[in-house]
């Protein structure tokens, strides 16, 4: 073989395999940085306050929240730095709904880039969804600064905290897919997923902890934790905050059902990287 082939051969061809695609993606990043700078800005143009709203809206609807189930009704006294817990949550869950809210329209919101370039079109439902992860970002600054005022003690097992974020951004983007190509031809997607999303929050165990649930069923919440975006949040509460916070590892032996929400997760991410492949060719003709 070593005489067939000069030496270093090798090594020569897979730098050029990388140096072609180099260029093949290099303008779809240059696209996806602007579209992200572009969308970051005009989401707070002409605020006063600017990007603090970014830091701002979780900390009132955390006051908000935390006045009505902490303080008046008691919620969560029975895991340890529950008021931290319920802004983390709130954090993660405003991080799905911004990634599968902002995608949805991305498409035929950007329909006059579409009809004058010709890109890679899942560029824009991406850029969409960096722009929820810039956002949660600064969210999680405000987080830190909380938990360190709280004396909440940070381990190793903290470090697991990004995966769990990561698995929320993957089974966003695959929601964000399927719904910005469903979106094109059918804008009546838009209300049913408002109500499918308001539906999801209060099943995702958000606003309160999944031992009330435990307490009246313990079926019912292994049935809760099957959904990607509460086993998520949940594991990263576990890790970051408190081992308190029940899990689906917590809650069952079987490591088929423990694998479920994962499984959910590639399966919507593949179908909808199906779809919208299937489905972009035509989008300049129909937004």
């Amino acid at each position: 073989m070593a005489e067939l082939y000069p030496p270093g051969w090798y090594n020569l061809f897979c730098n050029m395999k990388i140096q072609k695609l180099k260029q093949k993606y290099r303008y779809s990043f240059i696209l996806l940085k602007e579209l992200v700078i572009t969308e970051f800005k005009l989401k707070y143009q002409g605020s006063v306050l600017g990007y603090l709203w970014s830091l701002l809206r979780p900390l009132f609807l955390f006051l908000i929240l935390y006045l009505v189930f902490v303080h008046f009704l008691r919620v969560g006294d029975d895991v340890p730095h529950w008021p931290v817990s319920l802004l983390f949550g709130i954090v993660l869950w405003n991080f799905f709904s911004d990634i599968t809210t902002g995608g949805l329209s991305a498409i035929v919101s950007r329909g006059d880039v579409l009809r004058k370039l010709n890109f890679p079109k899942y560029v824009i439902v991406l850029s969409s969804s960096v722009s929820a992860l810039i956002n949660l970002c600064l969210n999680l600054i405000v987080l830190v600064v909380i938990m360190f005022f709280a004396h909440v003690h940070f381990h190793l097992s903290s470090l697991l905290a990004p995966f769990f974020i990561l698995e929320i951004f993957t089974f966003g983007f695959g929601i964000a897919l399927i719904l910005s190509t469903l979106y094109v031809r059918f804008r009546d997607i838009n209300f049913i997923w408002e109500v499918f999303l308001q539906a999801l929050f209060y099943g995702s165990a958000v606003i309160y902890p999944l031992s009330m649930v435990y307490d009246k069923s313990a079926l019912i919440a292994k049935l809760f934790l099957l959904n990607p975006v509460a086993q998520a949040i949940q594991d990263a509460r576990y890790f970051l905050i408190s081992d308190k916070n029940m899990t689906l590892v917590s809650l069952t032996n079987n490591v088929f059902v423990r694998l479920v929400p994962y499984l959910i997760v590639l399966a919507v991410l593949s179908y909808g990287i199906w779809l919208f492949k299937k489905r972009s060719p035509y989008f300049a003709e129909e937004v």
